[in-house]
């Protein structure tokens, strides 16, 4: 069964590009996350504030493209971006 993960693109103010998820990220569409970072070059912001959970195969694509990404991220996610070390390789910005 496929978990709901809606991937939405676009661009901030800046320019810079932006991917926003909303559900979870797991083995059953986290290459669905991966297209989608693979296909926009340069910096990305993505934004996980609305993600409510993901497992070893999304922090798999986030470490895939760690250099180049700003993640924006919920309490929920923040201890699990951190433990994992993604933290230490991308910009990681929480929100309460």
């Amino acid at each position: 069964m496929t978990t709901p993960l809606t991937l939405t693109p676009g661009r901030r103010p800046d320019g810079t590009a932006q991917l926003t998820a909303v559900g979870e990220i797991d083995m059953s569409n986290a290459g669905a996350l991966a297209d989608s970072l693979r296909d926009t070059s340069g910096r990305i912001v993505l934004d996980l504030t609305r993600v409510q959970y993901l497992d070893s195969a999304a922090l798999n694509v986030l470490f895939q493209h760690a250099e180049r990404l700003e993640i924006l991220a919920g309490a929920l996610l923040a201890p699990v971006l951190s433990i994992s070390g993604i933290a230490d390789l991308a910009t990681v910005r929480t929100s309460p």
